[in-house]
């Protein structure tokens, strides 16, 4: 029989639902993605050198840091039909041992071709485990928690990549091919973690894609075709957030503030290094708040607000003047990230459900076009104008994304409301039975 106070907090609305746990998958998911981000933060300080010991210039070295983002750009279209076709936990596993192998024979690369032939192909194998992770990740959530998981996974790329390049440098004093076998190694890790921690999904019988599947909580969901997702504001929304992080946080965000660091504020370069350290735990600490904001707010106003944010955080960091006020833009900035790295990811979830490889294949591609293009252009402006107006550009891409994102649809939330109608329909259970009682 239900406690009196239970009955009067059922009843009036105020009843709070207990703290549902996340499931398996997305703690494996979040020890994978810190795995994952170790090895690359131990790669990232020491391949430019590394490049370099080829007897090539600097263009060549931008070639091959491009060359991987370029070959996960083209990659992604197909993944998502790959994952249709068989699986996350198969693409998952394909993937991650491609770029396992492919960085560790970067280690014993005999000329410079054959490194940036090697890094390309690495570029399609985090094409492949990078989609079917966020797929596994999104579909293995109901929605009123999906941003609690993305944010635990988030917390492991951040912390794992705050641990890496740590980790590089000292193995840097070793020998510069020595990053690479570490992180073929932490990649192998990852894959077996995976491999055997992560449930197998049942696939869509006879390819039918309107066929209905269980959903993380329970419920029969249609599998969304993708002509219906690309329609949908919510999808077109993330999207557009998330190719305008890609282009300033990214891009123009690692590719100009390292410069203003030297040639503007007249600081070291390892004043760069200590910002974005900073930056990085403020995010890593806003995270938790942020998706308990978003899964009980919603996707919405998460998106509108930390979009706009952005915008000016990003404007005010090219005037700024010295470290100390650039580190505290960086954090504050840092924090809105949290919030914006969250909020279209839930968002993409919602919208394509229990299976959806080949729309978050178009939202990971938006972050990549981003990132190729940004650099370049933020570059190209900072040569024919300024500072402040290629941070400006990347400004204009935050404020069309929260503007666009007014045009989402206000009733995707919530904890408070799905709460609230459970709370009802239980109460009503209990009159019933009361009434039933009595007679």
């Amino acid at each position: 029989m239900p406690r009196p106070l239970d009955l009067f907090r059922r009843r009036s609305g105020t009843a709070t639902a207990p703290r549902e746990r996340l499931s398996r998958d997305v703690y494996v998911l979040g020890l994978i993605a810190f795995f994952v981000m170790v090895g690359f933060g131990v790669v990232v300080p020491v391949l430019p050198v590394f490049v370099r010991s080829f007897g090539v210039g600097y263009a060549e070295v931008g070639a091959v840091v491009s060359a991987f983002a370029l070959m996960r750009l083209v990659a992604s279209p197909f993944v998502g039909k790959l994952i249709d076709l068989m699986g996350e936990r198969v693409v998952f596993a394909v993937g991650i041992g491609i770029v396992a192998v492919s960085s560790g024979l970067v280690g014993i690369a005999a000329d410079y071709p054959h490194l940036l032939l090697l890094r390309g192909v690495g570029g399609i194998g985090s094409a492949m485990f990078t989609v079917a992770a966020m797929t596994l990740l999104l579909g293995t959530t109901s929605a009123q928690h999906r941003a609690r998981a993305v944010g635990f996974y988030q917390g492991g790329f951040l912390i794992g990549g705050m641990t890496g390049p740590a980790i590089g440098g000292l193995l840097a004093t070793i020998s510069l091919t020595a990053p690479f076998f570490f992180y073929a190694g932490t990649l192998a890790v990852a894959g077996i973690v995976g491999l055997v921690l992560l449930r197998p999904r049942a696939k869509p019988v006879d390819g039918q894609r309107a066929a209905a599947v269980a959903d993380a909580d329970g419920s029969e969901n249609p599998l969304v075709p993708l002509r219906d997702v690309l329609r949908d504001a919510r999808f077109r929304a993330a999207c557009l957030a998330n190719f305008a992080q890609g282009w300033n946080s990214f891009g123009v965000r690692s590719a100009l503030i390292p410069v203003i660091v030297v040639e503007v504020i007249k600081g070291p370069s390892s004043f760069t290094g200590i910002a974005f350290a900073i930056a990085a735990v403020a995010q890593t600490l806003a995270l938790g708040p942020a998706a308990r904001f978003i899964d009980r707010a919603g996707r919405k106003p998460a998106m509108v607000l930390s979009l706009a944010a952005s915008a000016v955080l990003t404007v005010a960091i090219s005037f700024t003047g010295d470290i100390i006020t650039l580190t505290v833009l960086l954090s504050l900035y840092g924090v809105v990230s949290a919030f914006l790295g969250i909020a279209p990811a839930a968002s993409v979830g919602d919208v394509v459900g229990r299976r959806g490889g080949r729309g978050i294949a178009i939202f990971s591609m938006s972050s990549d076009i981003g990132a190729i293009v940004g650099p370049l252009a933020a570059g190209a402006l900072v040569d024919a104008f300024s500072f402040p107006v290629a941070f400006g550009v990347g400004a204009v891409f935050f404020v069309a994304a929260s503007l666009y994102s007014l045009r989402m649809p206000a009733s995707v939330s919530a904890a408070p409301a799905s709460v609230n109608d459970t709370a009802a329909a239980d109460a009503r259970v209990d009159d019933v039975r009361a009434d039933k009682r009595e007679s």
